[in-house]
């Protein structure tokens, strides 16, 4: 007698429906979906317990003859596609055939539909014998499908379901992903039958502004980009914006929501060091590129995406990514709340839209040809004048004939920096006039300049520290390094564990301008450095980087290469307390701005903040 039987098709369709049906969540997903293909103009959500008791979806979509009502239910049965093409071009949401088969498999289904141009619909429902029967009425035109009393005849399945809070949530995150979609629907979600959420039809800022906060859009920065291979478009969260999980990070593809670790890393990683270790950015982006790029059917619940191009996707999405964060000023405001309890209250604004023409997130200073003082400063005046701060801005190649998008064609060079900032000056500077040219160091800690828009405060350790940071990955990258050589060695003992640990830096020290030689029995030869370590500190300097890229690696688990520059430019950099000269700060604001970041140090830091001349207007009474 054989041991290996064909399973009846009411257990197969139970065990088939566990890869669809996972929990109420999923009913309302695939539900939702499948009236938004239906060309659907108004949606209604009714879930009663969760969904455990009822979930209803009410469209004015298509609907479906009578065939096709009976059709659905069946499984594999789609309207969606036709042939084996079909599956290399999908641009609808459903697309298997499996979810109302799936779905009339685990609960009582009842299914009420009418097509625009008939005058009598179709009801199709089940018993909890697995029966189906059908009748004719009349019925508002489109589909409502009812779902009731999910696992019924599952009961495990059933045990498994969490609180109704927790399903709750589940519901309503799914809910508001495809409503983010598809701003052009009217959307509606009853609980218990209270109406919690009503979208209105309208546009993606105004669905966000639903969705989300009526003010999302002060604190978010708009992306967008568009190619012939592939177009991104949507909103990133400023750096002040920000969650301690990644809940609020949605990427659609061709609209479809779905979870890709290539997307969210792209765009994590853009954000570089402007985000303190835990906190994730808020972003909701929209991916469109040819649907023959992409598979889909991954799995039944279709969130897993594979790209067909996932180095250049990853590259593309990171670039566009940069270039939003890279135009918008990122300097906080800093203004005094009214008196409270006879007490003054610092406030920090969100930082704002930095529009062509009106750059002010930094320092101006005079150029004109009558002062006595120059803002052109020579490689050799630099290194005479400010040792640990070069001027080798040259990671990227800019030419003069490059037109770029915020530069001011009416105005000339206006303010001189090395010829390898060029590109940093024509995106951030605008004339001002020839007496601004106010710079002060306080307490030896912080830089205070005069900006357009009032007062800037630069902290210049950080500052110094993000000029070093990036001029440290620039290093790795070229592999060219500058060292200062020692006039006689420095011989060492450390212990084993560092000895070690130097064994392992050891190529990524060279290319930062170490010369280091191994010794035996724990011994170690200094016998250059790089050029912004000060000569006599060399030992200290090198056990510095070598204790803060230890504590690094234990606490944020950096990548080589970032662990090492964070360290290099943390120790290398001036201290709090060091005298600058007035030369030594323009040199340093110089460099500051050429950065690609130049408003947060590599661990998170703010570098510099503004207090708008408005405000001291406030506090001395000329309002």
């Amino acid at each position: 007698m054989s041991k290996i039987k064909i399973l009846p098709e009411n257990i197969s369709n139970k065990i088939a429906a566990g890869e669809v049906v996972q929990r109420p969540e999923s009913v309302v997903k695939e539900l939702l979906e499948n009236s938004v293909d239906a060309n659907a103009k108004n949606i209604e959500v009714y879930i009663k317990q969760a969904g455990k008791s009822l979930i209803q979806i009410v469209d004015d979509g298509d609907g479906m003859s009578e065939e096709d009502a009976v059709q659905c239910i069946q499984r594999h049965a789609t309207s969606k596609i036709s042939s084996v093409e079909d599956l290399e071009e999908i641009k609808t949401y459903g697309f298997r055939g499996e979810a109302l088969s799936s779905i009339a498999s685990v609960s009582l289904v009842e299914i009420k539909t009418e097509e625009h141009d008939s005058e009598i619909g179709t009801l199709i429902k089940n018993n909890e014998s697995g029966e189906f029967t059908k009748e004719k009425g009349s019925f508002p035109k489109g589909t409502s499908i009812a779902v009731k009393n999910i696992f019924y005849n599952t009961p495990a399945r059933r045990n498994f379901l969490k609180t109704n809070s927790t399903e709750l949530k589940h519901i309503i995150e799914t809910f508001k992903k495809i409503s983010i979609s598809r701003p052009e629907i009217s959307f509606k979600f009853y609980n218990d039958d209270d109406l919690i959420f009503d979208y209105a039809a309208g546009t993606f800022e105004e669905r966000l502004q639903q969705v989300f906060a009526d003010n999302i859009l002060d604190a978010v920065i708009p992306v967008s980009e568009k190619t012939d291979f592939l177009s991104i478009y949507g909103y990133i969260g400023k750096p002040t914006f920000t969650k301690k999980d990644r809940s609020d990070q949605y990427v659609f593809i061709n609209r479809r929501y779905v979870v890709s670790r290539t997307v969210n890393h792209s765009v994590f990683s853009a954000y570089e060091n402007i985000l303190e270790k835990g906190d994730y950015p808020f972003f909701v982006l929209f991916v469109e590129l040819d649907p023959r790029r992409i598979d889909i059917n991954v799995h039944p619940s279709k969130l897993e995406v594979k790209f067909e191009d996932e180095k250049d996707i990853y590259a593309f999405i990171n670039a566009v990514v940069k270039k939003s964060l890279g135009s918008h000023d990122l300097v906080p405001s800093m203004t005094f709340n009214e008196a409270v309890d006879e007490h003054e209250r610092l406030k920090f604004t969100s930082p704002g839209r930095s529009d062509r023409g009106d750059f002010s997130d930094r320092p101006r200073f005079n150029t004109d040809q009558k002062s006595n003082r120059s803002s052109i400063f020579s490689e050799e005046e630099i290194d005479r004048l400010f040792d640990s701060l070069k001027s080798d801005i040259s990671s990227t190649s800019v030419t003069d004939d490059i037109e770029h998008p915020f530069e001011d064609k009416q105005s000339g060079d206006i303010y001189h920096l090395p010829k390898e900032a060029k590109l940093e000056r024509s995106r951030r500077d605008e004339p001002v006039e020839a007496d601004s040219s106010f710079i002060v160091l306080l307490h030896n800690k912080y830089i205070l300049s005069q900006i357009k828009s009032g007062l800037m405060i630069i902290d210049s350790h950080v500052a110094h520290e993000r000029i070093l940071y990036e001029k440290a990955l620039r290093s790795f990258e070229a592999n060219i390094p500058f060292s200062q050589q020692l006039l006689f060695s420095q011989k060492i003992q450390i212990d084993p564990a560092d000895y070690e640990l130097l064994k392992e830096l050891e190529p990524y020290l060279n290319k930062l301008g170490f010369e280091i030689k191994l010794m035996s029995k724990n011994n170690v030869a200094i016998s250059g450095v790089p050029s912004d370590v000060k000569i006599g500190s060399e030992r200290d300097a090198l056990f510095e980087i070598l204790n803060e890229f230890r504590k690094n690696e234990q606490e944020k688990q950096l990548e080589v290469r970032d662990n090492l520059a964070k360290s290099f430019s943390c120790k290398a950099a001036i201290k709090s307390g060091d005298k600058l000269s007035e030369q030594e700060m323009r040199i340093l604001v110089d460099q500051l701005f050429a950065t690609s970041m130049p408003y947060v140090c590599p661990h998170g830091r703010p570098i510099v903040i503004k207090i708008p001349l408005t405000e001291l207007d406030k506090r001395f009474g000329r309002t």
